[in-house]
């Protein structure tokens, strides 16, 4: 049988940012995917871009993945929202001296990142490809047969498999869930006119159309990434839309002031809802990422609030780990839970009360939401707490989104 300090089920973004984290101080993982690897790094896996909000990025950079990214990523240096394509709306811009607001990147470039210092890590058993058969989590300890016949242990599994968790099915732990009926439609675009690495959010009563800076392709040409969230009874279709007709629903979305669009990467869609974990703990388990909470795309934080729940785990299992505590104690996951459930709450209201406020039509609904932007846009100190959540600054921040070791 095999042990080590902690088993996490689940390789994937958050699980193995988790991994890499409590490698780095000292701390054993075992990581069991049934993922191929090499099927998750082909561009057509995963056409999704993530906004790398400043604190997890700080973090990245802590625990040697950044190194990796250096000069992938496109800084955002300001993000504008606006109701429709109507005058007015939030400029949220940082000072030229200051860390961007976020980096965006593409989430197979973070998954290589990831695998390959994962693999070099001294504490750090990669199964992958590997499916847990049977697990079992009691007072002596947690054990996963993997469906191969191996054994292996840990004093603390962490749940990390996304939005249908298995782990968190088996402990019934209750799920808050609902759909949007919305349908994101996610790719890759060149145009004319250079971003200026400004993100754009326009809201139309239809769901959200987001436009998110990337650097130039290989020939030069200026590109962002689209999420467009449609209604799901309209998804179909618009995947379905030949190349030029589809750039030219983009462009009119856009309003055309990054000039001529065209369609240069697969197009990818993914069905949008919500759900939200009554607890992320249970006996010898600690969930992370979509495993214990999944919110809309609107405000980009999805991944963001994943690493949250890493870095806090991380220093917590740290911190027991060098005062010699079971790492699968209850009074350790109590910690972690305290820490994460206001923040994941909060922010899982927040984007689910936008997507509502913003998908109400009519003259009037739009009228108030601007008079909502003019107040955010001239009251300084809103503004800047939401920027700061913006960039993940918010709250009691874990060491290593301020970028310091545990």
């Amino acid at each position: 049988m095999e042990r080590a300090d902690v088993i996490i089920l689940g390789g994937g973004l958050v699980g193995l940012t988790l991994a890499i984290a409590l490698d780095r101080h000292g701390v054993s993982t075992i990581v069991v995917d049934p993922a191929d690897p090499a099927s998750q790094l082909a561009p057509t896996y995963d056409g999704r871009a993530t906004a790398v909000a400043s604190a997890s990025w700080r973090m990245l950079e802590a625990i040697g993945v950044g190194a990796r990214l250096e000069g992938m990523g496109c800084a955002i240096g300001a993000i504008r929202v606006s109701d429709g394509l109507r005058p007015g709306g939030i400029l949220f811009e940082t000072p030229e001296d200051d860390r961007p607001l976020g980096i965006m990147f593409e989430n197979r470039l973070i998954r290589a990142a990831l695998r390959e210092t994962a693999l070099a890590s001294e504490n750090l058993t990669l199964l992958m490809p590997a499916r847990p058969a049977e697990v079992v989590r009691d007072g002596a300890g947690a054990r996963v047969t993997l469906a191969d016949g191996r054994t292996i242990a840990a004093p603390l599994i962490v749940g990390a498999e996304g939005r249908m968790s298995p782990t968190r099915e088996a402990a019934n732990i209750p799920l808050a869930r609902w759909s949007y009926d919305h349908t994101a439609i996610v790719v890759t675009v060149t145009h004319e006119t250079d971003h200026g690495n400004t993100a754009y959010e326009i809201f139309y009563p239809a769901g959200p159309f987001a436009i998110l800076p990337m650097l130039p392709g290989e020939d030069g040409r200026h590109r962002s990434a689209i999420v467009w969230s449609v209604a799901a009874k309209d998804g179909p279709a618009v995947m379905d839309l030949p190349p030029r007709a589809l750039a030219a629903e983009v462009e009119k979305r856009m309003g055309g002031f990054l000039g001529a669009v065209e369609i240069t990467a697969p197009r990818f869609s993914y069905k949008l809802g919500f759900h939200h974990a009554a607890t992320i703990t249970g006996e010898r388990l600690a969930l992370v990422g979509d495993a214990a909470h999944g919110i809309h795309p609107i405000a980009g934080q999805g991944l963001n609030l994943g690493f949250r729940d890493a870095a806090a785990l991380a220093e917590v299992i740290v911190e027991g780990a060098r005062i010699g505590m079971d790492l699968g104690d209850a009074a350790l996951l109590e910690r972690y839970e305290r820490w994460r459930s206001l923040d994941t709450f909060m922010v899982a209201a927040a984007t689910d009360g936008l997507t509502r406020l913003y998908g109400v039509p009519g003259r009037a609904a739009s009228v108030l939401r601007r008079f909502g932007m003019g107040v955010v846009e001239r009251v300084g100190p809103l503004k800047d707490r939401l920027m700061a959540e913006a960039r993940g600054e918010s709250g009691e921040l874990p060491l290593l989104l301020r970028g310091l070791p545990i």
